[in-house]
């Protein structure tokens, strides 16, 4: 069953260059049935974002700014978020800000079972990225934007300022995952591998570093061990890894 999503848009918080993308980032995990950006459109740095709205179906939501210093919008779209949760016509929402006001209410969403996506820029505090199920940074979809006139080849990173490096943590992070999944014989489904990754880093994303998938990544560490087998109907291969042994086996006196 397609996940229903509701795409709620922190408007005074988010650029309005890549909407495009990332509706079509929103679309890989579900169908976004409610689309709503909040915001006082009375604003002049609002106006960019007309253009997109209408393109996108995305409806704007009027917030005055009623005091100088607090952010009426935060509020407006906190409200909107429950009484949607409420009306059960949804089963994931997508919360588009890199704000970490809504740190609890992605806490809240995912307590009454609602699987929760955070779309912001790398600026976003840590607690905000952890409370959702998934978190997806703006700069890939800038990315992706800028690399969308030439093909990008599986084994090459994606050469941009953006690009994170693949530091000993994110090893370390990928090895102890490996290890939590493996069989006796230190073999661990990449699938299942990807998944866990997900769930104890949120914001894990193979693109982060340049790749489109996690399958170059790993080759691209070169301390993993790769095997393509066959799937039970033999259509596609299932791919395994295993961390690399160090050391020379002891030869015998």
């Amino acid at each position: 069953m397609d996940l229903k999503i509701a795409v709620l848009i922190d408007g005074d918080n988010i650029p309005s260059a890549y909407v495009k993308e990332m509706m079509a980032e929103i679309a890989k995990y579900g169908n976004p049935t409610i689309k709503r950006i909040y915001g006082d459109w009375t604003k002049p740095h609002l106006k960019k974002w007309k253009t997109v709205l209408l393109e996108n179906a995305i409806t704007p939501i009027q917030q005055y700014g009623y005091t100088t210093g607090k952010n009426a919008t935060d509020s407006a779209m906190i409200i909107d978020a429950m009484d949607i949760l409420y009306s059960e016509k949804v089963n994931g929402f997508c919360l588009v800000s890199s704000d970490s006001d809504f740190t609890r209410l992605a806490t809240r969403l995912r307590e009454a079972g609602m699987q929760v996506f955070g779309i912001g820029e790398k600026k976003t505090p840590e607690p905000f990225i952890v409370a959702c199920d998934r978190f997806i940074y703006i700069e890939i979809l800038k990315n992706q934007a800028e690399e969308s006139e030439s093909e990008v080849a599986d084994n090459k990173p994606v050469q941009t300022k953006d690009v994170d490096k693949v530091t000993p943590r994110v090893i370390k992070l990928i090895s102890s995952t490996v290890s939590d999944l493996a069989d006796e014989d230190g073999w661990a489904f990449l699938g299942d591998v990807g998944n866990l990754l997900q769930k104890k880093q949120p914001n894990f994303d193979s693109r982060n570093y340049g790749f489109q998938k996690l399958t170059p990544l790993i080759k691209s560490i070169q301390k993993f061990e790769i095997d393509q087998r066959e799937s039970p109907t033999g259509r596609f291969k299932l791919i395994y890894i295993k961390i690399k042994t160090s050391g020379r086996r002891n030869k015998k006196s």
